[in-house]
């Protein structure tokens, strides 16, 4: 990072180049899904529906690229992308909604790295088991805090990290693909064409796909969410298209090519990361291990990058007034300290739930990718809403927001009352902002919104309880 003159005297701010901001997009998006990605699509899809499937996620993720791209032009005075978004086209307690899922996104997505860490690290050491035992558990939260130290010794250092191993984690995915097209085997790629029997009808494959891609796309906002340290604001969005293109390129590559290494049906049993599974059954043994050091690589790099936006968007929101003061305090090297150690705690806190749960990861990755729904929505409607009446300028936003609808509706009622779970006791946050700046907690219109939002968490616990879902 460079650190050039701000606006007012003696101020100083700093700033990164806009390769470092495509870094963050692709470091943010190129993680723990991209190595999981062979056996989840296997489970649901064959060739056809994996290659539909990428063309409307990708055209999807295209148009909340383009959305944000142009949301960075025409309101540059809003940082912090995602939250800031919501709150100027919706009002102050949607703002804060948007904020506190993104976060909270964040930071269950973070879980699913070091529960994919230790179930790669499971293969060698059965105590790890699938990143679900208790071993696995401690090891991670120790994970966990020693990268809140590494990010508290400053941003410059972090992003640093972050571009580097960006570059060294896509080595071993680049192999990956060049080694499964060497052995691709023609007749079981045409078997796998149309998906086994247990699929089910074209439709519902790739509706099953869904949150799958939104989990590996998580984090193309990045560059927005760090708009305030841009350079250009022109760079926010020239990154965040770029970077977008190149993971869907790699992404696609990776589902494509697996269907000719095994029949889906054997992928689809393969133990998690499937990808060194299938790097196995290609080239050997040593195939397995090459993959799983490059997973672990990917997956540290991901996580730092997410651990910096999931602090950046408490961070913001409170110097806007939006969260609790608290978390707007910065060590001297622009650290958010707070918002940092208030991140480490909810990942935490989900880690250990994950030892609950049927399959840890699975849960993690759903988890993640439903919570963040709602901030994309409210941020494409936000852009619909400031290009009401300019004609064309409707045609991306709308489609971006049709576009995340289908994906709630993908993920299914359990997942999005499981969301509301979380949502709902964050709102303390709201209220010991509102009781800090001596206002009334609740207007008339934003307690009609937390009564539902209540509603639908108690109808979750209920429907947990009485076993009508799981987790």
């Amino acid at each position: 990072m460079a650190v050039e003159a701000g606006q007012t005297a003696g101020a100083a701010r700093v700033t990164v180049s806009p390769l470092t901001l495509t870094a963050m997009v692709v470091g943010s998006m190129v993680g723990a899904g991209v190595f999981s990605l062979p056996r989840r699509f296997a489970q649901e899809t064959g060739v056809a529906g994996a290659l539909i499937a990428w063309v409307v996620a990708g055209a999807g993720m295209l148009t909340l690229a383009l959305v944000f791209q142009r949301l960075a032009l025409r309101r540059p005075d809003l940082d912090a992308g995602v939250y800031a978004y919501a709150k100027a086209g919706f009002g102050e307690f949607t703002g804060f909604f948007s904020a506190a899922g993104y976060w909270a996104s964040a930071c269950v997505g973070n879980v699913t790295y070091w529960v994919l860490i230790m179930s790669t690290l499971g293969a060698w050491i059965p105590a790890l088991g699938a990143g679900d035992t208790v071993l696995a558990i401690v090891l991670s939260s120790f994970g966990l805090w020693g990268f809140f130290l590494l990010v508290r010794r400053g941003i410059s250092e972090a992003t640093a990290i972050n571009r580097i191993v960006t570059v060294a984690k896509l080595v071993p995915i680049l192999v990956f693909i060049v080694l499964a097209l060497f052995v691709l085997d023609p007749a079981v790629f045409a078997d796998n064409f149309r998906g086994a029997d247990y699929a089910g009808s074209l439709f519902s494959q790739v509706r099953n796909t869904m949150l799958v891609t939104v989990f590996v796309f998580l984090g193309v906002e990045g560059a927005s969410v760090y708009s305030r340290h841009a350079r250009r604001r022109e760079d926010v969005g020239r990154a965040t298209v770029l970077g977008l293109l190149s993971v869907l390129a790699i992404f696609a590559s990776v589902t494509i090519v697996s269907y000719g290494v095994l029949p889906m049906s054997e992928i689809a049993e393969l133990r998690q990361p499937s990808m060194a599974g299938m790097l196995e059954a290609a080239v050997g043994h040593w195939g397995s291990v090459f993959v799983s050091i490059g997973l672990i690589i990917s997956v540290l790099g991901a996580y730092l990058a997410w651990t910096l936006m999931a602090a950046e968007v408490l961070f913001v929101a409170a110097k806007d007034r939006d969260m609790p003061r608290f978390l707007a305090k910065q060590t001297d090297r622009e650290v958010p300290v707070n918002a940092l150690l208030l991140s480490t705690a909810l990942s935490q806190v989900i880690l250990v739930i994950t030892y609950f749960s049927d399959d840890a990861f699975d849960f993690a990755l759903d988890m993640t990718a439903v919570t963040s729904l709602i901030p994309y929505l409210l941020a494409a409607a936000f852009a619909v809403r400031i290009a009401s009446g300019r004609g064309g300028e409707l045609v991306i936003p709308l489609i971006a927001s049709a576009y995340t609808v289908f994906l709630l509706f993908a993920a299914g009622l359990d997942l999005v009352l499981m969301s509301f779970i979380l949502y709902a006791p964050l709102t303390v946050l709201f209220a010991l902002t509102r009781r800090e700046q001596g206002r009334r907690v609740f207007g008339p219109t934003e307690l009609v919104l937390f009564l539902v939002v209540t509603a639908a968490a108690v109808l979750g616990v209920v429907a947990l309880a009485l076993g009508w879902i799981s987790i």
